[in-house]
């Protein structure tokens, strides 16, 4: 069945919280090769003007499948141009000096097959450089599958939801390609409540709980969020001054070929 389109209003909300992983991955990437840049998985586009920056006269490149933040994207100004492409059909027109994506290919399956395909589209000297979420086993992702299965059982099938592999298995395809590097960071972002709604309720249910809350009915979406919120005020107390401090851990690599 195809998924609705993404929501930029619902995922810009928390733009700043998003857009600092995608600097920090920026900044750790020292060699490009001579071809373009290609902004994998670019959404609306948060990370372009920094990419144009680093750009030295390369071409940038912004590829999608959502044609909603595809149209945010255009709108920055920041892109040479941009494609609407699943990232799994994606083919580059000329071999790219940078494939960057931040926070895109934890939805998309077959990381065995895909980060070697990747690394394998890259110009000499080019690099690969990726950011994933690596929250799943936390209770602001794992919440949201534990209920499911609980209240809706069936409705949900797990491997629709986005993903890592153990970072060993990473290593393991990549370090034998070029020059490998790893590394995790665990950001505590100071959200602030919000009338009626946890704030780690909202900042997750525009990305990863899209999958699980869109294979319910109102009134099975209404009564899992109710119990979300419930265990998100006991996982992560809202303070006297509205906010939370929420923990998020992400996995970030660079490969230069």
């Amino acid at each position: 069945m195809k998924q609705p389109d993404w929501n930029p209003g619902a995922y810009a909300r928390f733009r700043d919280q998003r857009l600092r992983p995608a600097l920090d991955l920026l900044n750790a990437v020292g060699q490009m090769g001579a071809g373009d840049i290609v902004d994998l998985g670019c959404g609306n586009g948060a990370i372009g003007d920094a990419l144009t920056a680093r750009a030295g006269g390369r071409q940038v490149v912004g590829v999608d499948a959502s044609p909603a933040m595809l149209e945010k994207a255009k709108q920055t100004g920041a892109y040479d141009s941009l494609q609407q492409a699943d990232i799994n059909d994606w083919h580059p027109r000329r071999a790219p000096g940078l494939i960057f994506s931040n926070a895109a290919l934890h939805w998309v399956g077959g990381h065995e097959k895909l980060m070697p395909k990747l690394a394998g589209m890259l110009g000499k000297g080019g690099t690969l450089a990726i950011q994933m979420p690596h929250q799943n086993k936390a209770p602001s992702h794992r919440v949201w599958l534990t209920l499911v299965e609980e209240m809706c059982p069936g409705r949900v099938e797990k491997m629709g939801t986005p993903g890592v592999m153990a970072p060993v298995k990473y290593e393991e395809l990549l370090s034998r390609l070029g020059q490998f590097r790893m590394w995790e960071t665990e950001y505590y972002q100071r959200l602030m409540a919000e009338t009626g709604s946890h704030p780690v309720r909202r900042f997750t249910e525009s990305t990863y709980a899209r999958p699980v809350l869109q294979a319910l009915d109102d009134k099975e979406k209404s009564e899992v969020i109710k119990r979300y919120e419930e265990v998100m005020h006991a996982a992560y107390p809202v303070r006297a001054d509205g906010s939370v401090l929420f923990p998020f851990r992400r996995m970030f690599f660079t490969l230069t070929v």
